[in-house]
């Protein structure tokens, strides 16, 4: 057989070669992710909505409001894949294929698994797959922040790139991965508690010693401060819009949380949103560069400009300042006040 006339190993060649993959392979790992969640919601008996009522935990969140939210993760990775078919930009194209890669369907491939695991009531099994996702999308995320950053000239990249992984992520790091871990240690309310009604009559009493009420506040307390510092630092609308969505699952949950967890979701729901408008308002005022600004010959300013700027010849502003304070103040005629 002839040899192809093409050279593999050339950069191009393989950079090619890999974006094919991805636009095989993630709506493949997309589709997995759905049907598997789907059955396993669903279909399968004992399923997950069960077992999350089953086994309740100080962690449990909302189960409407998590439906809703991988809902909205499914939405976004198939405008993702639309973008991967559709992309003509060299700089989207690179994000995708270098930052993104194949760490997004080893997520959606590693999420399927994880439910079938649940399911099935493996829950150290199911605790150590949601970390291996955690993994992967944290590498995606970093890769994304650092070397392909949101741009204003590029929003179907912040829409359909960054939007996605950055909302798969904030998932298992501030509910998933933790309630899975409870769950396996045991740390969950005893399951001879049904949940009364009203509510407010449920024995927390007869669940101190077994709910890890501690720990659960250490969990809740420590993902929403590393969230908050992540909003505040980014000014990520995507990140805030999630962590508020997982705080609210946590408050509104069928079962009621001990005062630590319930106190501090609802205190970072309205956190977030504030520390990302602050943090909007001081970048906007104090850090963003100005823009549009005139400068006069002999301004002692110099409006911001460095003394380094090679774009000015040197003694320019020295010669324009002594001019100045030669010439003395300069009267403004009558005609120009009208």
């Amino acid at each position: 057989m002839d040899a192809l006339p093409l050279d593999l190993s050339h950069p191009s060649v393989q950079f090619y070669l890999a974006l094919v993959r991805l636009q095989v392979l993630t709506p493949l790992s997309l589709l997995l992710n759905i049907a598997s969640l789907l059955i396993c919601a669903i279909l399968a008996q004992p399923s997950i909505p069960y077992l999350l009522h089953s086994h309740p935990t100080a962690l449990t969140p909302n189960a409407h409001a998590i439906a809703v939210y991988v809902m909205a993760v499914w939405i976004a990775q198939i405008g993702y894949c639309v973008l991967l078919v559709t992309a003509r930009k060299e700089e989207t194209k690179k994000a995708m294929v270098s930052a993104v890669g194949m760490a997004l369907v080893g997520a959606n491939c590693v999420m399927a698994l994880w439910a079938i695991a649940f399911i099935m009531q493996w829950f150290l099994i199911s605790t150590v797959l949601q970390g291996i996702i955690l993994l992967l999308l944290l590498f995606s995320n970093i890769a994304l922040l650092i070397y392909h950053p949101p741009s204003s000239s590029r929003p179907l990249d912040t829409a359909l790139i960054h939007a996605p992984i950055r909302f798969f992520f904030v998932l298992p790091l501030h509910i998933l991965f933790p309630m899975s871990l409870f769950v396996a240690l045991n740390l969950r309310y005893p399951q001879n508690i049904p949940v009364p009604s009203p509510p407010s009559t449920f024995p927390f009493s007869a669940l101190v010693a077994h709910s890890g009420r501690t720990p659960a506040l250490f969990v809740v307390l420590g993902t929403n401060l590393f969230g908050l510092l992540i909003v505040a630092l980014r000014r990520d609308i995507v990140y805030a819009v999630a962590a508020t969505w997982c705080a609210i699952s946590l408050w509104t949950a069928e079962y009621p949380k001990p005062s630590g967890v319930y106190i501090t979701s609802i205190t970072f729901t309205a956190l977030y949103p504030l520390v990302l408008i602050l943090s909007m308002v001081y970048h906007h005022f104090y850090q963003a560069p100005r823009q549009n600004r005139i400068a006069l010959p002999g301004d002692e300013r110099a409006l911001g400009r460095s003394s380094t700027d090679t774009s000015v010849p040197p003694g320019y502003e020295a010669r324009g300042n002594a001019q100045g304070m030669q010439a003395g103040p300069r009267e403004v005629e009558e005609e120009n006040w009208g």
